[in-house]
């Protein structure tokens, strides 16, 4: 197989390169080290199936070679950095997303977008299964990246309907691990710095809202799970095991022993009250398990941020 990985430098692309690069004739990554890092990366430099090009997909790119798979990963997928870039993160979800099916239409290849839960906005149902149209604010605070990943399955679907592309959507949940940005808002991230640092763990709202937090190897499973199903189609991945954000708070307070407190904060505008992935569709179609509980996934993410905290 030969893929092409947009936003390849990231967090769950890394991983995602770690999991295919053994067995891939090659892989190119096309990343613009927004939200990246060739740190991420570095060690498959010298790997002559690897090839990275620091590119943004929101301009022209032909790879000039057969491409058996197109992995469009690229977007800005935190609140930090889809707030400080939003005009950056409507374009890689918009034409971005286009120029990528473009280049999977020209070489007939496999498409597969990350979208991700946002799709379904602050939900009125839960779990969130892939039928429900989801509650999105369209021009709220958190819109740039919604409304990117909404379009981008859009776009998706035209190609699907249009070219008979074979493309499939993954709708991914909160996913953690290592190779996470630090400083990127994440909640995992926010919590595991601050308990380590002996510094208060800053809670919005009440705690009560809920959460279903992936380790990334059962993300990346996910992904590559769907990417090989044989005909389009759009699947949730994630962990459905739900708990609240004082719950998150409270086991990284005692797996890390910290002395930290919690406080609590003022809810930001729009942020989901709850977040439950629907996972039957995936489970059923893909065989699709998330393995790795909370805890343990929790004890890795800790021993990587240790390594890496300032």
């Amino acid at each position: 197989m030969r893929y092409l990985i947009t936003g390849g430098a990231g967090f769950i692309g890394s991983h995602l390169v770690s999991k295919i690069i053994d067995n891939a004739e090659k892989i190119i990554i096309l990343d613009n080290l927004l939200t990246g890092s060739e740190k991420n990366i570095n060690k498959y430099f010298d790997l002559s199936n690897f090839q990275f090009i620091s590119h943004d997909i929101q301009n022209h790119y032909d790879p000039e070679e057969n491409i058996d798979c197109v992995i469009h990963l690229a977007s800005c997928a935190s609140p930090v950095a889809y707030v400080e870039n939003p005009i950056n993160t409507l374009k890689s979800g918009s034409i971005g997303t286009i120029n990528a099916l473009g280049i999977a239409r020209k070489y007939n290849s496999s498409f597969l977008l990350a979208s991700t839960s946002e799709i379904y906005g602050d939900p009125k149902i839960s779990p969130q299964h892939e039928e429900y149209w989801g509650n999105v604010n369209p021009v709220g605070p958190r819109s740039m990246y919604d409304e990117s990943k909404r379009f981008a399955e859009a776009a998706t679907q035209a190609y699907i309907t249009e070219y008979k592309l074979n493309a499939k959507i993954v709708r991914i949940f909160n996913t953690y691990g290592p190779n996470m940005k630090l400083d990127d808002g994440r909640v995992v991230t926010n919590f595991i710095v601050q308990a380590l640092k002996n510094k208060d763990i800053t809670v919005f709202g009440k705690g009560l809202q809920t959460r279903s937090f992936s380790y990334v190897d059962d993300t990346v499973n996910g992904i590559m799970l769907a990417s090989s199903y044989k005909k389009p189609d759009i699947f949730n991945i994630g962990n459905d095991n739900e708990i609240t954000i004082n719950q998150l708070a409270q086991t990284i307070i005692d797996i890390t022993n910290t002395k930290s407190q919690i406080i609590y904060k003022d809810l930001p505008k729009d942020d989901p009250l709850q977040r439950k992935p629907d996972l039957s569709k995936s489970k059923k179609l893909l065989n699709y398990e998330p393995v790795i509980g909370l805890e343990k996934g929790l004890e890795k993410t800790i021993e990587w941020v240790k390594k890496n905290i300032d």
